[in-house]
């Protein structure tokens, strides 16, 4: 399912018109986005858990000329679904 399937399937269910809800997604990935820039964790109940986690410097080789590499520090986005969920698909 594709954004546009996704929007077109969301206002059918609301009700809304898919331009209303297209603004509401949007709205709502944007105050996710800024949580989690602000460092927070966005739980959702029965859904799971997003979390920003920081991964350390490494170094790393090429295996084709086995040069080593460091590799910096970044932030990544993480995602951990809740039991509920997992316990759906099992």
């Amino acid at each position: 399912m594709n954004n546009k399937e996704f929007t077109s399937e969301l206002s059918n269910r609301l009700g809304y018109t898919i331009k209303d809800t297209s603004e509401l997604i949007n709205s709502l990935l944007s105050s996710m986005t800024q949580e989690l820039e602000e460092g927070n964790i966005i739980t959702i109940q029965g859904f799971g858990s997003f979390e920003v986690k920081k991964k350390i410097e490494r170094i790393s080789i090429n295996p084709t000329s086995k040069q080593r590499m460091l590799i910096p520090p970044k932030l990544v986005p993480t995602y951990r679904p809740s039991n509920t969920l997992k316990d759906k698909f099992k």
